[in-house]
């Protein structure tokens, strides 16, 4: 049988354990909050003995003043000292989070993210996190104003133990209703949170999927999605409102009953001479100080539980293991020299296949392909072969069901990522620039190096002449994804980028693809600069792209049908040419 407390448990269980690093700071922020509740506590004690004796005994009302506006000037320092405790300490809580989360998301494998949305992603990292913000800025607080309340209990007591029993007899039916509202409004918070990533998800889709929108006319489409989700968000909302309509305002009220039975009851004490004026108007003062942190201990559960669920949110990410990680003692490329030539690729009866719904969709049935330092292979194939799927299996976003992929006579699984992808560079299919300067675009892999080196990859890419073109040439700041530049230029960005990289194993995917035919020799020309003498794959499907290699490979059925170059292939191979036509009439060569 499920424990439905079970999910509002390991919520606080995972904020207590986030909060353990900060424990220094957060006790510092209580001893804080102390000495504030000594200054307010203080007000309304010298506040009687201003009436008794200052008034009631003609005594000296200024020397009883200056003592309350110390005791306040105190309580007034203390509270902002606490205040910039709490936000400091609530700022580095959500900082830590937001920190461990994205090093968390950048380290998990690509699998996770071809399943993952991004905008449940940005909204676990942004608005979840402000969540768990929200109540650790309130813990300082929180913990002053329970020590205020136990501090104004023992001085009531200590006053009039009667009256304070009366007054305070309504203080368990608002620990009651606390708990309560904690049990009721957890799932609607958290419906709440789940409802926002939802819209967060057709927001960012819709940004970034703006072109295709407008391209179909589809803007009626998304807004009518939008709509959906904001609507599903003032529901979850609106019901979350109702829940605490219905317990606030029994956590405000029941304090203030109280105040009705100090004024009847105290009233009489004083007329029959059993207590002082002084002493009534403190402990209503007294009692007054007690309606705001009750109220407020309320709405700190109502701050924890939305953190929790924030937090359960956030730890489905922090708890999800990564499929490709480091091994525990990886090994080292050999170094490069003229004596051992570096870059030797092998794929090895390598099976693969990707899980879609649960099912195992072959795509490599047994590849062995051999790859010599400094050769340069075209991976040839019709759509669905494979041939992306062996970039992939290079980069080690995936790893092979069997067989291994090995590079310079060692197996992937035994290298660091970093050290792996920094020895294989890739220009994608789809090129993507980052929202920065075509400088820094161009030296993304190794930023801070020499501009002389910057512009010397441009000119080999066959960029530098439209860079120079550029408003600020090299310092110009791109478009999101590099839209305002021509797919071509983009592409030789790209092939700029790769240059700085310098790795021992360059992987074209479809690197022309996206530039126009009759442009299509410029980005050549960059790319035979790039690939001589330099280890190459590249996975074609235009004839002049292919040529580019020393030899081409025919990927049919996950294996390999047919090797040789390009012409003797042409020349020899029905099911090449087949491929080849097919492909030239997909990209309308």
């Amino acid at each position: 049988m499920s424990d439905p407390d079970r999910p509002t448990r390991e919520g606080w269980k995972l904020l207590l354990s986030t909060l353990r690093v900060q424990r220094a700071g957060l006790a510092t922020g209580a001893l804080v909050g102390l000495a504030w509740t000594l200054g307010k506590v203080a007000v309304p004690q010298l506040t009687k003995l201003a009436i008794d004796r200052g008034i009631e005994k003609n005594g000296s009302l200024i020397f009883w003043t200056l003592l309350i506006l110390a005791a306040a000037t105190i309580a007034g320092f203390f509270a902002a000292w606490r205040r910039f405790i709490a936000f400091r300490e609530s700022r580095l809580t959500e900082t830590l989070l937001r920190e461990r989360i994205f090093a968390h998301l950048q380290g998990l494998h690509v699998g996770f993210h071809d399943r993952a949305q991004t905008g449940q992603l940005m909204s676990r990292s942004s608005s979840d996190l402000q969540q768990v913000q929200g109540f650790v800025v309130n813990i300082p607080i929180f913990v002053s104003q329970i020590t205020m309340v136990l501090a104004v209990v023992i001085v009531l007591f200590s006053s009039d133990a009667l009256l304070a029993a009366v007054s305070l007899a309504p203080l368990p039916f608002i620990n009651v209703s606390a708990r309560s509202f904690s049990h009721k409004i957890h799932p609607a918070v958290l419906a709440v949170q789940q409802e926002q990533a939802q819209l967060a998800n057709v927001v960012e889709e819709s940004v970034s999927g703006v072109r295709v929108i407008k391209g179909f006319g589809a803007e009626g489409v998304q807004q009518r999605k939008l709509e959906t989700e904001a609507n599903d968000i003032q529901r979850e909302s609106m019901r979350a409102a109702r829940i605490r309509s219905r317990f606030l305002p029994a956590i405000d009220l029941l304090p203030s009953l109280g105040l009705v039975a100090v004024l009847g009851l105290g009233g009489h004490r004083v007329i029959n001479g059993d207590m002082t004026l002084g002493g009534l108007v403190a402990f209503n003062t007294y009692l007054t100080m007690l309606i705001w942190p009750m109220r407020n201990i309320g709405m700190t559960v109502a701050f924890g539980q939305r953190a929790a669920s924030a937090l359960l949110r956030v730890n489905e990410i922090l708890s999800e293991e990564p499929a490709i990680a480091d091994p525990a003692h990886p090994k080292k490329l050999p170094a490069s020299g003229l004596a051992q030539p570096v870059g030797a690729v092998r794929f090895d009866a390598v099976r693969f296949g990707y899980d879609i719904g649960h099912t195992d969709v072959r795509v490599l049935n047994g590849l062995s392909l051999d790859i010599q330092p400094g050769e340069s292979v075209a991976i040839v194939g019709a759509t669905g072969s494979g041939k992306s799927t062996i970039t992939r299996l290079l980069l080690r976003f995936y790893d092979p069901q069997s067989g291994s992929v090995t590079l310079d006579g060692i197996d992937l699984r035994e290298l660091k990522l970093s050290d792996l992808r920094r020895a294989v560079g890739v220009v994608f299919e789809d090129t993507l620039l980052f929202h920065d300067t075509v400088s820094a675009n161009i030296a993304f892999a190794k930023p801070g190096i020499d501009s002389e080196i910057v512009v010397r990859a441009a000119k080999l890419a066959g960029a530098h002449d439209f860079v120079m073109q550029l408003p600020e040439k090299y310092d110009t700041v791109l478009g999101e994804r590099g839209f305002s530049l021509s797919g071509g230029q983009r592409q030789r960005i790209a092939i700029a980028r790769a240059i700085v990289a310098d790795p021992r194993v360059l992987v074209l995917d479809d690197a022309t693809s996206a530039v126009d035919p009759t442009k299509e020799h410029e980005i050549r020309d960059a790319l035979a600069t790039v690939m001589r003498g330099r280890t190459t794959l590249v996975i074609a499907h235009r004839p002049a792209t292919i040529e580019l290699a020393d030899r081409a490979v025919l990927l049919d059925n996950g294996v390999i049908a047919a090797v040789g170059t390009h012409h003797e292939l042409l020349a020899t191979n029905n099911r090449y040419r087949e491929v080849l036509a097919a492909m030239s009439h997909t990209v309308g060569e």
